[in-house]
């Protein structure tokens, strides 16, 4: 039950994270800092990635509950 809870918390963190990048970006694009933009998409490249992780780690201890 515990690590049941665990996990939702780390999911809802990592939805919050992709609300919080999605809404840099809208201001990014707002204000037209290429620069910026360029940053935020090259950092959202590598976030699947950082997803697939965490992804697999909520599924193994899904499968040890």
């Amino acid at each position: 039950m515990f690590l049941l809870l665990l996990v939702l918390l780390l999911l809802l963190l990592v939805l919050l994270l992709l609300l919080l990048l999605f809404l840099l970006l809208l201001l990014l694009f707002l204000l037209q800092l290429r620069v910026l933009l360029i940053l935020v998409l090259l950092l959202l490249v590598h976030n699947p990635l950082l997803l697939f992780h965490i992804n697999r780690l909520t599924n193994k201890i899904l499968q040890t509950v």
